[in-house]
């Protein structure tokens, strides 16, 4: 049986409130599971002490016995000190899209070409000034 460590969620709408629970990967997402391990409500702050509670003992005998926890909770085990830190490279979400390019491109290029004129009025200018001298 492919166990996994997720998050059930329940509350009402746009009032979130999830278990972190031991479930068979093949049930839905809020259906049956073989044992809640903790809860996390995102709605309190992140300095309170019951954003997250979680029995340790318990999630560390499920990853013994095999359960995979998905991303969110082995971020909640990384922050809890159960499991090592994950070196997470997503190196293409900081780069903007294909049309934030181009409206980089457009603005690049519309300042270039006020610039040009500028300078170009500023050379007789500075012609004139050493002229008169």
């Amino acid at each position: 049986m492919a166990t996994k460590i997720r998050l059930a969620r329940g509350g009402s709408k746009k009032r979130p409130h999830y278990s972190i629970v031991a479930s068979d990967s093949r049930m839905p997402r809020d259906g049956r599971y073989l044992e809640k391990l903790g809860t996390y409500n995102p709605l309190l702050s992140k300095d309170s002490e019951d954003r997250i509670r979680m029995n340790v003992e318990r999630v560390q005998y499920w990853l013994s016995q095999g359960a995979q926890p998905t991303d969110r909770v082995s971020r909640m085990l990384e922050a809890a000190g159960v499991l090592p830190k994950k070196e997470r490279a997503n190196l293409k979400k900081g780069t903007p899209g294909k049309k934030a390019q181009e409206r980089v491109a457009a603005r690049a290029e519309k300042a270039a070409a006020a610039e040009a004129p500028a300078e170009e009025a500023a050379a007789p200018a500075e012609e004139a000034a050493t002229a008169e001298e």
